[in-house]
């Protein structure tokens, strides 16, 4: 099991000035970061693949579908295209940093709704760009776990049994399911039995406070999160995805505009002994 921090917690575009931040996560133990794909190029991820590799960090990646110009469920051809290229760009940036997974909700544009569920016709228009994606991303080694949000983000995916589903219409080995337990404690009827029963899908896991803030400082059951993990053999990347009021762009969706945290210190330091204690336990 690898131990991860998203670096969303101070920015959304990772630069040179937050190079600093990698070398505590580094100290505090963290075995990697994981880093926001929300514009740049590929030269540039390049300088931060070395700034990881300096502080001794993996990597893994998140992003999220920009506009209904790249969206893999419309109705528009061109939009779907404009899907694939934009999914192909951020396969792209992975591959400069030597990324090992690419999560995100990288299905719709947030906060759209159609007024309705997800149609089977969605679904499929989807499955194709995904499909398609999913075999640029084995060129580069890349897992794809696509992460189910909560209904008032959007209306895909909501629930780990709707991911699992729309994972096997896929049908593709480079192409799975991230579990988040913010997500879940809101959607699941059972936030932990939704792991067990779906484990084999499972590439990727976010480690969220009920309300985004410190992982151990909410009601959140890691404890019972971690043993189903463990029972399950999942011994890949435990990421904490936590938030602060640094992200203005993404207020809409996040909904942050308070401090979740005392201190992104106790973020990071508190989150990392709430990951490391609890899965030892779990054992």
């Amino acid at each position: 099991m690898k131990v991860g921090f998203n670096l969303l917690l101070w920015t959304p575009f990772v630069e040179e000035k937050h190079f600093g931040i990698l070398g505590k996560l580094k100290a505090t133990g963290y075995d990697g970061v994981e880093v926001p794909l929300f514009g740049g190029d590929v030269p540039h991820y390049k300088k931060v693949a070395q700034a990881l590799k300096d502080s001794g960090l993996k990597c893994t990646t998140c992003t999220v579908m920009p506009d209904e110009e790249h969206n893999p469920i419309s109705a528009e051809a061109k939009h779907r295209e404009g899907a694939v290229e934009y999914l192909k760009w951020a396969i792209d940036c992975n591959a400069a940093l030597g990324s090992e997974v690419l999560a995100g909700p990288f299905y719709q544009p947030l906060g759209k709704f159609s007024g309705k569920g997800p149609t089977q016709e969605e679904k499929q228009r989807a499955a194709e760009v995904h499909r398609q994606v999913a075999d640029y991303a084995k060129q580069a080694s890349l897992q794809l776990a696509v992460e189910c949000l909560n209904r008032f983000e959007c209306y895909f995916l909501n629930t780990v049994d709707d991911g699992a589903a729309y994972t096997k219409q896929v049908n593709h080995p480079n192409f799975g399911v991230m579990y988040d337990s913010f997500h879940a404690n809101i959607e699941e009827k059972d936030p932990v039995g939704c792991i067990t029963r779906n484990l084999s899908v499972i590439r990727h896991v976010h480690i969220s406070e009920n309300d985004r803030g410190t992982p151990g400082k909410g009601h959140v059951p890691f404890g019972e999160i971690f043993k189903a993990l463990r029972a399950g053999g999942y011994d890949q990347w435990l990421t904490i995805e936590a938030f602060g009021t640094s992200l203005p762009e993404l207020a809409a969706t996040t909904c942050v505009w308070r401090e979740l945290s005392a201190s992104p210190e106790e973020c990071y330091q508190f989150g990392y002994k709430t990951i490391r204690e609890g899965w030892e336990a779990a054992a």
